[in-house]
């Protein structure tokens, strides 16, 4: 055996490596509630991981046993609770057999500040999306505004939601030009990655199902994305007119989207009342 393959296998496992992440974080730093005193696991306890992570509670143990496999989709979520840097993220991607981007994939690790941001800013709806415009982390502000969610897949794509008219309780003030910056972004995306089969795949069926797509991606309109107010359709306290700011992330190719109202507007108040509801259902039941 080489010194080289000997030093690797001397080195800690995935198995390892999750338990000694999870034991450095507490409740606080993911933004679950905690009173000193009253734990007696270090860290986080294998539960709130898998809650945070969207896994069952033995599927984590048996990964910190290594006796499961996790799948890339799995070890982003994992990346995203346990609060990894990139170094870290691309550490556990090889100790699982994957490679960090997967040969050039759009890029989808959100490092440990963006997630604060989630965390702390509870008052404000945000969210994070890829280059090719999926939703990958929202906070619950936003949830509780937009009633969007995590529901994998295409569905969590912006630029597939627009063109089969499914944009959900938002109105864009100027639709067609907001079509224009989405095809612009993803003519760059799919140029920046093009061995992302899943993107080149769902740019295929949208020209194929959309004849407006196929008219803009094939043209040479050139937009881009400017802060701009639009209105919000919510179900229980009306039309809500907000600021929408789009940031990057450098270095990470991802995007902040954020929603937010004057101090003291009626809109302002709106979020305050949605920030208690969350995403509770306030539709009376039907009666027997």
């Amino acid at each position: 055996m080489s010194t080289d393959n000997a030093a690797v296998n001397e080195g800690p496992d995935l198995a390892t490596l999750l338990r000694s992440w999870r034991a450095r974080l507490q409740p606080q730093d993911v933004g679950l509630p905690f009173r000193p005193g009253t734990r007696k696991t270090a860290g986080l306890r294998r539960e709130e991981v898998a809650w945070l992570a969207g896994v069952s509670p033995d599927y984590v143990k048996r990964l910190e046993q290594g006796r499961a496999h996790p799948s890339l989709a799995i070890l982003r979520a994992l990346a995203r609770t346990l609060r990894l840097s990139e170094a870290e993220y691309e550490l556990a991607c090889r100790l699982a057999g994957h490679a960090a981007q997967s040969g050039g994939l759009v890029p989808q690790h959100i490092g440990p500040g963006v997630q604060r941001l989630l965390d702390r800013l509870t008052d404000t709806p945000i969210a994070v999306f890829d280059a090719a415009w999926t939703l990958i982390q929202h906070n619950d502000p936003w949830a509780a505004l937009t009633g969007d969610d995590w529901r994998g897949g295409r569905s969590a794509n912006i630029v597939w939601r627009a063109f089969h008219n499914d944009t959900g309780r938002v109105r864009h003030p100027h639709p067609d030009e907001h079509k224009a910056s989405l095809i612009a972004d993803l003519r760059d995306t799919a140029a920046r990655y093009p061995a992302d089969r899943e993107l080149t795949d769902m740019i295929g069926t949208l020209r194929r199902s959309s004849p407006e797509f196929a008219r803009l991606w094939e043209g040479s309109t050139v937009a881009h994305h400017n802060s701009e107010r639009k209105t919000v359709d919510h179900p229980h306290v009306g039309e809500v007119e907000l600021d929408c700011d789009v940031l990057s992330v450098h270095g990470a190719d991802l995007r902040i989207v954020v929603y937010t109202a004057a101090p003291g507007s009626e809109a302002a108040h709106k979020l305050q009342l949605l920030t208690v509801l969350g995403t509770q259902n306030m539709t009376p039941p039907p009666l027997p």
